[in-house]
């Protein structure tokens, strides 16, 4: 083992590495065949590094397919940590990217090129046949796009902080996810060599009119996957080849799961997770207080590591654990549970009324009022971002006094209160325009009054009238304690981390003139406004 590697694994607090097929340094003797073809079917080849223990016969395979590039840091430091545990490891450059052949379209050629590798891998004299997969975001999603239809099944899968459906996370509520997608955009955009500027210039790309032209304001230059996102955010259909959600009930691989309540994939990985689930199979998922971020990839080459080791070498004790471990927040602590949601779950509604109640009283209770403009947004706090040090839970006092949110707050609460699973909300609301988003934010107040984001959702509204908007929140395991308060805080909008809604009803990636929008959110008998929290009496 490298120094390098050594300090890599001692940082990230990694078991010592020991098989029977070590050096005298404790760890693999791991050679590296770099370059292989791989062929697929319409004649491009796709070129892959084989990481495996010298003078080894033939062996299972571990496969990772990135597009970020085999020998990128990240990718390098996953691959590292398994050959150097004795795993046979295969990662390949998908298509259109490193030195693979083709163009990269994101998302849409991962099934029949991962497909392809298959059964190349099998058919290779040092793999005995069986073949894993491991990764983490698109490298997750690379492995949704095979696992369903291998046959074969997979040997074990180890999914970090993915989904095997990425559509919900670019138009979440049908409002397009501005920030996230030209932040990961601009990186496929610069992969070339061309070095991306200061994070600052995409941030500033995030205002630019219309927004389906953001992507040249931030990199120079068009980028294929913002430009499909941003056209197609009136056409789902576009992206139904990606999907494999239909799928996940049917794979029978062996599934170990890392997601984090601030990763942006969270929502789709938790369907994932309940799809395996039901259908009777025995996956496991750990849920952390991190976001798509370093603490999470450490959480993910842990649970990798030993995954992988029940499932390829035989090591019976690694699995035994609760099939859900979840971090309970503002706790502090870890909770071992059976099923997702866990048992002693009780969705209990929490009323907008003249204030937040349990009760239901909403008599005489006016309408709340706020007006949304797209030229001065409301703007975005924390939450599922790709920007470190930006996302999460955030102070959100600055956000509230702002003139164009609606607060409620409930009374102080006299005990502790968790909630631990799905959040949603049904608002019934009236725009002036009949068009606009909703914003639901639910947070934690302290008792020096400080407010905090728990969990929060959107939804594109293009109705007149009053509309009975149900809104998809987050789900989170959260403990609300002794002395503290509920707020629910109600927008327009939530900028840049959704696109601007202009009001006027006009495809997302092209609109530029705006209307204001005014917002009447009703809460009397006839049209009762509330969020539907999972109260945990485990």
């Amino acid at each position: 083992m490298t120094v390098l590697g050594r300090l890599t694994e001692r940082i990230l607090g990694l078991p010592a590495a020991s098989t029977s097929a070590t050096s005298s340094a404790g760890a693999v003797a791991v050679g590296v065949a770099r370059d292989l073809r791989v062929p697929m079917a319409d004649g491009v080849d796709l070129l892959a590094d084989l990481h495996r223990p010298r003078g080894a016969g033939p062996l299972p395979a571990v496969l990772v397919r990135t597009p970020y590039g085999r020998r990128q840091a990240l990718v390098r430091v996953l691959v590292g940590v398994l050959a150097r545990r004795g795993f046979q490891v295969v990662v390949q450059d998908v298509r259109g990217t490193g030195g693979s052949g083709g163009d990269f379209r994101a998302f849409h050629d991962e099934r029949a090129d991962g497909l392809a590798t298959l059964a190349w891998l099998r058919a290779q004299p040092w793999c005995d046949g069986r073949v894993a997969t491991a990764g983490a975001s698109y490298l997750g999603f690379a492995q949704w796009a095979l696992a369903p239809y291998a046959d074969p099944p997979l040997a074990a899968m180890g999914l970090g902080v993915t989904a095997s459906e990425m559509v919900g996370s670019f138009y979440p509520g049908g409002a397009l996810s501005l920030h996230n997608t030209l932040v990961w955009s601009s990186l496929m955009g610069t992969r070339d060599g061309r070095p991306l500027t200061h994070a600052r210039r995409v941030r500033r790309a995030m205002r630019h009119l219309p927004v389906g032209e953001a992507d040249t304001a931030a990199i120079g230059r068009p980028e294929p996957f913002f430009r499909e996102v941003t056209a197609n955010a009136e056409r789902r259909e576009f992206w139904d080849a990606t999907d494999h959600s239909a799928a996940v009930a049917a794979t029978t691989a062996p599934a170990s799961m890392v997601t984090g309540w601030w990763d942006l994939f969270l929502r789709g990985q938790l369907r994932d997770f309940e799809a395996l689930q039901d259908a009777g199979r025995q996956p496991r998922i750990t849920i952390g207080p991190w976001g798509h971020d370093l603490k999470a990839l450490r959480a993910v080459l842990l649970d990798q590591v030993s995954w992988l080791d029940a499932h390829l070498h035989g090591d019976a004790a690694a699995p035994r654990r609760a099939p859900v471990r979840l971090h309970l927040q503002g706790a502090g602590r870890w909770l071992d549970v059976e099923r997702w949601p866990p048992p002693g779950t009780e969705p209990t509604p929490l009323h907008l009324s003249h204030v937040l109640t349990w009760d239901g009283d909403a008599s005489g209770a006016e309408p709340l009022a706020f007006t949304y403009d797209a030229l001065d947004p409301t703007p975005s706090v924390g939450g599922p971002l790709l920007a470190p040090g930006r996302g999460g839970q955030r102070d959100n006092t600055r956000l509230e006094r702002r003139g164009d949110v609606a607060l409620l707050t409930g009374a102080v609460l006299d005990r502790d209160l968790d909630l631990i699973g799905p959040v949603s909300a049904v608002i019934h609301v009236r725009t002036s325009t009949g068009h606009g988003d909703l914003f639901v934010r639910l947070s934690d107040v302290d008792p020096r009054g400080v407010s905090r984001n728990v969990t929060d959702g959107v939804l594109r509204i293009g109705a007149p009238g009053i509309v009975r908007a149900e809104v998809e929140m987050r789900p989170t395991a959260y403990r609300f304690r002794r002395g503290h308060r509920l707020r629910v805080l109600l927008a327009g909008g939530a900028f840049p981390r959704f696109a601007r809604n202009h009001g006027r009803g006009e495809p997302a990636g092209r609109a530029v003139a705006s209307r204001r929008v005014r917002f009447e959110v009703h809460r009397d008998a006839d049209h009762p406004s509330s969020l539907l929290l999972p109260v945990w009496r485990g």
